[in-house]
């Protein structure tokens, strides 16, 4: 007797006897069957098509997302259904482009490659990650990943949480340490109390010459507040996110001053494949153990 029937977009996925695993091979995207999918996982960077594809599944009973952020998902939670994250699938990519984003636009990366483009030797002196004060806001695996990396550097940390847990500074007091911070990085989840978190009062409170580097979600931050702070010419950012996404060709962010963006690849590098397969085979045993499963975000009965 079948347990479980599972679609994932990999053919080599290690399943439990007794559960039957699906994938684009067997069961394509378009014009696929799936009336049966117990377990989904969708493909990565699918986007809301992936997810829309719950609707083509009455049996479903486990929406498990390879990516820590789920806002996207949640809609698509129906009774019978408990959806799962993929916290720690992302956990080193994220944390590197982040730590990578920081000295690119502390160190002039941007302007490097743009001299470069033109052949025009252009020496500059410009700001180094070590010695400064650096908030990250968000400190759950990602963010702890982040610190981690950054230990390796002369700087000061200063993590904020929710709750304030495990000494660590409640986000309701973010506003009397702004002004203290050189580098702000924001890697928390986007809910309706952290949407527009960073609008033109949080960015008024930021230091001079201040970098926001947001690897968290878009609307996190207030875009029009934050293009009107940029071409002030006072504070910098660096974004791997940003509302709207993606971001249209004639959007007066792609020209503000002293920014630097990348497009959503925090999460989507070489290593994302080994461990989202190590997370969804973990989920699986559990399954087929009678356990509970890890990183359950929401579960409608």
């Amino acid at each position: 007797m079948i347990e479980q029937v599972v679609w994932t977009q990999w053919d080599d996925l290690n399943v439990p006897s007794k559960f039957k695993k699906l994938s684009p091979k067997t069961t394509p995207i378009q014009g696929g069957d799936f009336s049966e999918v117990t377990f989904y996982v969708p493909w990565y960077m699918g986007g809301r098509p992936a997810l829309e594809m719950t609707q083509k599944m009455p049996n479903l009973k486990i929406l498990q997302v390879p990516n820590a952020g789920y806002d996207d998902a949640l809609e698509f939670v129906r009774p019978g259904i408990t959806l799962c994250n993929g916290k720690s699938i992302h956990d080193d990519s994220t944390a590197e482009l982040a730590v990578g984003l920081t000295i690119a636009s502390l160190r002039g990366f941007a302007d490097f490659v743009r001299n470069q483009d033109k052949s025009e030797w252009v020496h500059t002196r410009n700001k180094s990650i070590n010695d400064r004060k650096i908030g990250i806001v968000g400190f759950g695996s990602i963010g702890s990943t982040i610190a981690k990396m950054l230990a390796g550097f002369a700087v000061e940390i200063v993590a904020f949480t929710q709750s304030g847990r495990d000494n660590t500074i409640a986000i309701a007091d973010l506003d009397k340490h702004l002004p203290t911070l050189d580098v702000v990085i924001l890697i928390l989840p986007l809910t309706p109390e952290s949407k527009h978190l960073f609008n033109a009062k949080r960015f008024a409170l930021m230091k001079d010459g201040a970098l926001l580097v947001n690897v968290a979600r878009g609307p996190i931050v207030e875009t029009d507040a934050l293009v009107k702070e940029l071409n002030s010419g006072r504070i910098t950012a660096a974004l791997d996110v940003t509302d709207p996404e993606p971001l249209p060709k004639d959007h007066p962010l792609w020209l503000a001053k002293g920014v630097l963006i990348s497009p959503h690849v925090g999460g989507n590098t070489t290593a994302f494949e080994k461990r989202a397969k190590r997370l969804i085979e973990s989920q699986l045993q559990l399954l087929a153990s009678g356990e509970r499963l890890n990183n359950i975000i929401l579960e409608k009965s």
